[in-house]
């Protein structure tokens, strides 16, 4: 009697990658793809920096063409110093930062959350990559590179999304519309702070080549406008606070706390390096900043954001302590519909 045929090379390949398989080797587990979602997130904040750190080093046209680094070469060399290694080094990091963004979508896909998301990051990225080549194909031109930083905080929320979606469901108690406006109101007044910023970096001295023009606004009245955007995002912040603790709504509460706290840190920042002449550390650790307020920001639109998971648990209104009408009261301010 014949005994059974082994299968051949390709057909033992072809079933390492079959769902079954994938999900027993851990590749389909859900913490990867967490894990991997929140790396992404920190992989693009931290482009932010290095980005940041090639303009605060005057490496802007360390590479002085795009999209190779020189005429002659696609990598930096030798001649272009240390301003070539830092542009290319950062040029680098987007190019490997797709591939890890490829294996996010994968894992997006086979577990069917958050692939919107994957996708919006993926091709933000190297939309990305492109900006930062007419950024040096103009000379820095300043509009252009405050552009090139509001690009990277669109990835950033697309990563952010990515991130939310790929974690598990959360059942949070539905607030009331008022306090969605005023999420979203929060959140814009957070973008608008970041857009006149990026106007303030360009009016300023950390151009990222001692060559680059600057876009002619006044910096001290510019700087004023900023201010006062970042005083009204702040008390937007706190108000969100103060409503969310008053109604209940645990999980609003904290995003909005979480808000306050690094937009007060990020506001000490942007007033000791106003105060001293914008040193190079200060400028950077604000750049930081800015991308880490607006994480706390989306963290307090997301919270609040319309409607509920499907899988998620009922909100129940009968609670110790509350009369029917009480509660009712609530399931009215929350929309959420009467239960017999």
């Amino acid at each position: 009697m014949l005994g059974a045929v082994p299968p051949s090379p390709v057909r033992r390949f072809l079933g390492r990658l079959s769902p079954a398989a994938l999900r027993e080797s851990g590749v389909m587990s859900e913490r990867l793809l967490r894990v991997t979602a929140m790396a992404n997130l920190v992989a693009n904040i931290g482009i932010v920096v290095t980005g940041g750190a090639v303009r605060l080093t005057g490496s802007g046209l360390g590479c002085p063409t795009w999209p190779r680094c020189t005429a002659e070469s696609l990598t930096t060399t030798k001649a272009m110093g240390v301003h070539g290694v830092i542009e290319f080094g950062n040029r680098t990091l987007n190019g490997a930062l797709i591939v890890f963004m490829l294996a996010a979508l994968l894992l997006a896909y086979l577990h069917r959350r958050g692939l919107g998301w994957a996708v919006a990051t993926l091709v933000g990225i190297p939309a990305q990559i492109v900006w930062g080549g007419l950024v040096v194909l103009s000379g820095l031109n300043p509009w252009l590179v405050g552009g090139h930083f509001l690009v990277s905080m669109g990835i950033i929320a697309a990563a952010y999304g990515f991130w939310r979606a790929a974690g598990p469901p959360s059942a949070n108690l539905p607030v009331p519309r008022e306090l969605r406006w005023l999420g979203g109101a929060v959140v814009a007044a957070c973008l608008g702070v970041l857009v006149v910023g990026t106007m303030v970096t360009g009016s300023g001295p950390h151009a990222g080549d001692e060559h680059a023009r600057r876009n002619g606004l006044d910096p001290a009245q510019i700087a004023q406008v900023h201010a006062d955007l970042v005083f009204l995002v702040f008390g937007l912040a706190i108000a969100a606070w103060l409503a969310l603790r008053a109604f209940g709504a645990t999980a609003g509460t904290r995003a909005a706390a979480i808000l306050v706290v690094v937009l007060a840190a990020q506001g000490l920042i942007g007033f000791v390096q106003y105060f001293t002449h914008l040193p190079v550390i200060l400028v950077g650790a604000h750049m930081l900043g800015a991308a880490l307020a607006w994480v706390a920001a989306l963290g307090l639109g997301w919270t609040l954001r319309p409607g509920a998971p499907a899988n998620a648990p009922a909100v129940r209104l009968q609670s110790a302590g509350r009369s029917r009408e009480d509660n009712l009261t609530v399931a009215n301010a929350a929309g959420v519909p009467e239960r017999s």
